[in-house]
């Protein structure tokens, strides 16, 4: 076991020092009515030049490029027939690719309130990082982004769109940004003309994300995602779309590493699982700054009360036990690990006293 520690620690600490670079090259999936002959039904594009425009409708194509403007590393266009008369062929596909972001360009109102639905569920319940980008939906939730702004005029298409179709504009920035930065005060510089609030600050409040005007250029009001309702696991904090980013980064990174480099390679005792803590402690120093606040204590350590409940629903006494005693326990093939981590936000509301 004492070679096995660096080996670990290297994965997850590579890990880290790439999130900046692989936050910023994010993917897109978007789902497209469209007849076309000879199109496939699933694909899978780097690059805008990859797109065949004749093996799609003129305004699925100028969907794609909206998507793409936003520089993410890959967009999974999903085709869907014409007359189709739900999504749920589609969501079976979605449900097994790797994505972040997704759009569905032009959904109307009774088809949006079906995906917020799906998405909320694989989140809470199958625990996927999956985000949508939805017009006029007040899902309050962390996966789903209100996008609300009407009557867009964008120089990427040539054309007017609606906040349902502009929503793949704003699926590919979000997928494009690194956790460096937030998507507050994003420019479009695309935006010639919007239909922007009159009352901004009650549209952010209400779990809006909104296009507001700066009297120069259309920029992104506040990145926020649709949260409005606060508890003790979804604080205020998660209304924030980096924040949210940098928390499914964590999740996907030691849920991967773990089970590409743990499940059935590592033994279940007790210094298998101090490794795998030393691991991702690694894996936490690795973040600080742009992901995790480097003011606060970032520790992960053997989950001691989870230990000693699955210790006594297998009907052993632990009430002699320390908890040293119950963290070297055998516990089979269940690992509990608890970590206490603090994610950062950007510099956003600012008040300066000027004296003189």
């Amino acid at each position: 076991m004492g070679l096995g520690l660096p080996t670990f620690s290297m994965i997850f600490s590579g890990k880290a020092a790439s999130a900046i670079e692989r936050s910023a090259r994010g993917i897109v999936a978007i789902v497209l009515t469209d007849g076309t002959e000879g199109g496939k039904e699933l694909n899978i594009y780097k690059k805008v030049d990859e797109v065949d425009f004749e093996n799609w409708e003129e305004k699925n194509y100028n969907y794609l490029k909206l998507v793409f403007a936003g520089a993410p590393s890959t967009v999974i266009a999903i085709r869907r027939a014409e007359n189709t008369e739900d999504y749920s062929a589609v969501l079976r596909k979605l449900k097994d690719l790797k994505w972040n972001y997704l759009t569905i360009p032009g959904l109307d109102i009774a088809d949006t309130t079906i995906i917020s639905a799906w998405i909320k569920q694989y989140r809470d319940d199958e625990k996927k990082t999956f985000k949508a980008v939805l017009a006029h939906c007040a899902g309050d939730h962390e996966g789903i982004i209100n996008f609300t702004t009407e009557n867009i005029s964008t120089t990427i298409t040539g054309k007017q769109h609606t906040a349902a179709e502009y929503c793949a504009r704003i699926a590919g920035v979000l997928a494009g940004l690194s956790l460096a930065r937030s998507s507050t005060y994003y420019v479009l510089n695309d935006i010639s003309e919007a239909e922007t609030p009159e009352d901004p600050d009650e549209r952010i409040d209400a779990g809006e994300l909104i296009i507001v005007f700066d009297g120069k250029k259309y920029k992104i009001g506040r990145g926020v995602n649709s949260l409005v309702t606060f508890t003790t696991e979804k604080t205020e904090d998660v209304r924030f779309i980096k924040i949210v980013e940098g928390m499914d980064l964590y999740t996907d990174d030691i849920r991967e590493t773990y089970a590409e480099n743990y499940v059935g390679k590592v033994l279940n005792d007790y210094d298998g699982k101090q490794m795998f803590v030393a691991a991702v402690g690694a894996y936490q120093k690795g973040l600080l700054g742009n992901v995790l606040d480097k003011s606060f204590d970032n520790v992960a350590a053997i989950n001691i009360d989870a230990q000693r409940a699955y210790l006594e629903s297998k009907k052993i006494d632990t009430s002699e036990m320390d908890d040293i005693a119950v963290a070297k326990a055998n516990t089979g093939t269940k690992v509990f690990i608890t970590s206490n981590v603090k994610f950062v936000n950007t510099m956003e509301d600012l008040k300066m006293d000027v004296n003189m």
